[in-house]
């Protein structure tokens, strides 16, 4: 891992979230000065307010702040406005590398509202003056149970038998402080979990797991997010980072915690 200073001041957007706290936690104890950055905490990147002062004398932005609408123009909004506002207060605190959290296959499901705003994001980045590195991830085993939800018509779920290859988010907020401490790629980086699975049977697992009794359906025209699924659509390209973590040994933690 390359340094270029050993103290930094980072700057957490949604700092408060499953990864942000996570990310913010390892970065403190590295010995660096890091704003969990939220509307929680005064810094609104669709008002802009607090932005200033909580970039001021940063060297590293993350973001890894997600639209709290799901709803197709409610998202691209989001994104849109949010990373618009990002970059020009980056620019004016004259920040030096600006990381953002996206998602693998971003760029094949554009007929999903949610990812046509991730690719938006993605493209005010790449068109910015800053130096950047996007870090798209694959699903985080922590959504499996959101994802099973959003796929549920009473005790039936109906999910696409496509591949995925999902990480679990503590891994996601490792390979994000490294690539926060490391020179920017101006490109993208991608993350994955060491396993693949098919979409239906990774949830069948979970929700048997889980004792949960809902009948897990494969159906290759299910819609994730509001697009079809092929075995490219949510699977990383050539030399992936990929997470530690097997899908057994954080289902067994998981299990145990509650």
């Amino acid at each position: 891992m390359s340094k270029r200073l050993s103290y930094m001041k980072i700057v957490v957007i949604g700092g408060s979230g499953l990864i942000g706290t996570k990310l913010v936690s390892r970065l403190r104890q590295l010995g660096h000065e890091v704003v969990a950055a939220s509307p929680a905490s005064g810094v609104n990147t669709i008002t802009g307010e607090g932005l200033a002062k909580a970039l001021a004398g940063a060297q590293v932005v993350v973001d890894v702040a997600n639209s709290p609408s799901f709803e197709d123009k409610a998202v691209l909004e989001f994104f849109e406005t949010s990373g618009r506002n990002l970059l020009a207060a980056e620019a004016a605190a004259g920040v030096g590398h600006h990381v953002a959290l996206s998602v693998v296959g971003t760029d094949r499901l554009l007929e999903s509202g949610y990812f046509r705003g991730k690719m938006a994001q993605e493209t005010l980045i790449k068109t910015s003056k800053i130096p950047y590195t996007i870090l798209r991830s694959t699903q985080f085993f922590e959504f499996l149970n959101g994802i099973a939800q959003s796929a549920s018509d009473g005790q039936t779920v109906r999910l696409s038998p496509a591949f995925v290859q999902p990480v679990v988010s503590d891994d996601v907020a490792a390979a994000l402080s490294d690539v926060a401490l490391g020179a920017p790629v101006n490109g993208t980086v991608e993350l994955a979990g060491p396993e693949r699975f098919s979409l239906d049977e990774l949830v069948r697992r979970f929700l048997s797991a889980k004792q949960d009794t809902r009948r897990v359906v494969a159906d290759i025209h299910a819609r994730y997010f509001g697009a079809e699924l092929n075995d490219r659509s949510l699977t990383p390209g050539e030399n992936p980072r990929i997470g530690p973590t097997r899908f057994e040994n954080w289902l067994d933690r998981s299990i145990h915690q509650g």
